[in-house]
């Protein structure tokens, strides 16, 4: 099968782990050049994984690209999302979508007209893991899923990131950011979501980088949006979900001793595991039983990010539907953005828009991806 030629355009943290992915893992994949605002960081990610250095603007008129991948920083992803679909490109970018939901709408709408394809990590909920739990929910091992409790509590990422300030500032926060791993995760298990309802604040007006990889370590820097909310989605199938997401904790995420998403259905209970990763462990209990580690059923359970741009790739060489689509990234972003209206409002949010529950990665499809 001919590869779907790749383009990254931003090459920060996040971009190494894609880079080895696309020429380690996905047979579908080629990636030939590699673009960032600062040439520097383009040169050295294209050296290290053998591709060409380029400029955006090169890149976007290169005709050998076929998919544009977007890692750049959120308030960016719309306007360079949007370029390279007007350049012909289809497009993959890193989460959210858009920040502002006109934004994102236009985007959808622009690839639709233009027969482009258009998705958004995270590609997590492909993973090993949660398909084992969606596995289990289509199997009817719970029952009818009747509710669920998520919760993502951490110190945020100024204790580890070189550049911890943009997390705090619009288009960011722990609900554009970690926000996307949870609602994805629970659209794939659970469906569309009908309504939100939320409730949030700023903890701490004022942040300090402790990182020593941040150039302004020590510095404090100032708090844009609501760090800890927590609200309510009422589900299309009518259950109900309590998700809680804070940078207000003083432990790291995975130090808490918090559930990820327990989902409670008629017949037992489902502990889901960490939706920013691929791998389990996945339990579950019934009746008067206790909790059964269930295993792993999927491939992908190592860091496989990319995976998402592998099967939309697949898609674009076979014609087949790709799992992480633009119906679906659009969903969550308005799931996202009208959390924290809800939050600002004080009144519940009524989704405009709805998606299919993304098709389970059984094994066959797995294999399809892989080299």
């Amino acid at each position: 099968m001919k590869q779907s030629k790749i383009g990254m355009i931003g090459c920060g943290m996040i971009s190494e782990v894609y880079a080895k992915n696309i020429t380690e893992r996905f047979g579908d994949l080629q990636l030939v050049a590699c673009a960032d605002l600062r040439m520097e960081a383009a040169q050295a990610r294209a050296e290290q994984f053998g591709a060409k250095a380029m400029t955006v603007d090169e890149l976007l008129a290169d005709p050998d690209i076929d998919i544009v991948l977007n890692l750049t920083i959120p308030d960016q992803h719309a306007a360079v999302s949007m370029a390279a679909l007007k350049a012909g490109k289809n497009v993959y970018s890193e989460k959210p979508l858009a920040i502002h939901m006109q934004d994102a709408k236009e985007l959808v709408e622009y690839a639709k007209a233009h027969n482009l394809l258009l998705g958004t990590a995270p590609d997590t909920f492909m993973g090993g893991g949660l398909q084992t739990c969606r596995q289990l929910l289509d199997a009817d091992t719970i029952g009818t899923p009747i509710a669920a409790q998520a919760f993502m509590m951490s110190r945020g990422p100024e204790a580890f990131h070189p550049n911890p300030k943009f997390f705090y500032e619009e288009g960011a926060g722990p609900v554009l950011d970690w926000g996307p791993y949870y609602i994805t995760a629970l659209v794939s298990l659970l469906g569309p979501v009908k309504s939100v309802v939320g409730r949030g604040k700023i903890t701490y007006p004022e942040r300090t980088a402790k990182s020593p990889r941040c150039p302004y370590q020590g510095q404090q820097f100032p708090v844009e949006v609501p760090t800890y909310v927590t609200g309510i989605l009422t589900m299309e199938s009518g259950a109900l979900v309590n998700l809680t997401i804070s940078f207000d904790m003083q432990f790291a995420y995975w130090d808490s001793d918090m559930p990820y998403l327990t989902i409670y259905g008629s017949k037992g209970s489902l502990n889901v595991p960490d939706m920013n990763k691929f791998e389990g462990p996945v339990t579950v209990r019934r009746g008067d039983a206790l909790a059964e580690e269930v295993p792993v059923s999927s491939p992908y359970t190592e860091n496989c990010r990319g995976l998402g741009l592998a099967d939309m790739a697949h898609a674009l060489q076979t014609g087949e539907a790709y799992r992480p689509s633009a119906e679906l990234s659009l969903h969550v972003t308005e799931v996202m953005l009208g959390l924290l209206e809800s939050v600002e409002s004080g009144k519940e949010y009524q989704l405009t828009t709805t998606c299919a529950r993304p098709a389970p990665l059984d094994a066959a499809a797995a294999q399809a991806l892989q080299q």
